[in-house]
């Protein structure tokens, strides 16, 4: 309640500010109703339940020719996959480089600046963008949500316009902080002390053709963690590395379109649990959507997603044995179907709706939960129907 409060503030002082010649600002609301079944993913007990709700206000402030401030506040509520509560999602100095000449644009975003790597980071808070509320867990997964939309330094992006092709080049380096909830999905809920993101860089490129019915492009990140712990403590100091490389591709056509991204990550961590902890492990997965346009109102969607924790052990039955049967083998991967259907009811009115048929756990909760086997079945399911609007 002190969050959406908070939220109501700023929103009221964007509508002040709006008075301003070189101020523009948008925003959007939605509301919706979703639930997880066999799996606490979402709700507990197999609840339906209205926490579905994005709320955002986003303005842009023009100080010359070449230089403004953007920033955009927004209220979220997704039930159990995220905190709940208003956060700033961004707020960058951007400044766009000048007189670059033979095609080239460029920008430069100091603050805490939007992750331009993926296909759907830069919008993931904006209802409206995305096919689906829940996105496709195995690059988007909403366990690390916070620390994954953005980061406090710096980014870097350029753009060169060809006659028959477009280069889009990003770099980007700096830090999240990582909030309880985030810490114990890395550690479980016995840890007391301080866990820290001490950075993440990443670089990516992007080729477009000139028609821009084709998107394709790879990128890479790489981030350090560590644990400085409490005096009463289960857990004890360490730190990790974490290192992603993916692929990304989308194609348009005049009624339909599909989109596809592929990941493999690693993880090496020292520490945290024993002196002489030493645990390298690399994951892998993706995902393809494809979207098909009846006409101009209604679209549906249909997809796959994947994902394995551990590629020497895709099927989790060592993760089972190592655990002595207190984690069971499905939470080792998960693979999930998706239908979806968007109605536009009106200019700037939506109606979104999707089922998820999911096999595997992985993505539920920290495989470190002392009651784990009780969060997911192997076979659960989740749906959500949301209402948005924006302007």
């Amino acid at each position: 309640m002190k969050g959406l409060l908070y939220f109501s503030l700023l929103v009221s002082s964007f509508a002040v500010f709006s008075a301003e010649s070189d101020f523009a600002w948008h925003g959007y609301a939605s509301q919706g109703v979703t639930q997880s079944n066999n799996s606490s993913f979402i709700t507990d007990g197999d609840a339906v339940t209205g926490e579905l709700t994005e709320i955002g206000i986003n303005g842009l402030y023009r100080l010359s020719e070449n230089l403004s401030i953007a920033g955009q506040i927004n209220y979220l509520d997704g039930g159990n996959r995220f905190e709940q509560g208003a956060r700033l999602d961004y707020l960058f100095v951007d400044w766009k480089l000048p007189n670059l000449g033979n095609g080239w644009q460029a920008h430069i975003h100091a603050g805490r600046f939007k992750n331009r790597h993926w296909l759907y980071s830069v919008t993931r808070d904006v209802p409206q963008t995305r096919y689906t509320a829940v996105l496709p867990q195995s690059v988007y997964f909403d366990g690390f949500r916070d620390i994954a939309l953005g980061s406090n330094g710096i980014l870097t992006s350029f753009t060169h316009y060809g006659q028959n092709t477009i280069w889009e080049l990003n770099w980007s380096y700096g830090r999240s902080n990582i909030n309880s909830s985030q810490r114990d999905f890395l550690l479980g809920e016995e840890a007391n002390g301080e866990a820290k993101q001490d950075f993440v860089h990443q670089a990516s490129v992007f080729w477009q053709p000139a028609s821009m019915a084709w998107k394709v492009g790879v990128s890479w990140l790489n981030s350090d963690f560590s644990y400085t712990p409490s005096q009463q403590d289960n857990r004890l100091a360490g730190e990790a590395n974490v290192e992603r490389f993916m692929l990304s591709t989308q194609y348009f056509a005049e009624h339909w379109e599909v989109s596809m991204e592929l990941l493999s990550e690693s993880q090496h961590s020292k520490g945290l649990f024993a002196p002489d902890f030493n645990d390298k492990r690399r994951g892998d997965g993706g995902f393809v959507q494809f979207r098909y346009l009846f006409n101009s109102q209604f679209s549906g969607l249909i997809g796959y997603d994947t994902y394995v924790n551990d590629v020497n052990d895709r099927d989790g039955k060592r993760l089972e044995q190592l655990s002595n049967g207190a984690v069971p083998a499905y939470f080792g991967y998960q693979d999930t179907t998706t239908l979806g259907l968007r109605w536009d009811i009106a200019p700037k009115w939506r109606l979104q709706g999707e089922y998820h048929w999911v096999e595997g756990a992985t993505r539920v909760v920290s495989l470190l939960d002392r009651n784990v086997a009780d969060q997911a079945d192997k076979n659960w399911q989740m749906w959500s129907l949301q209402l948005m609007y924006w302007w």
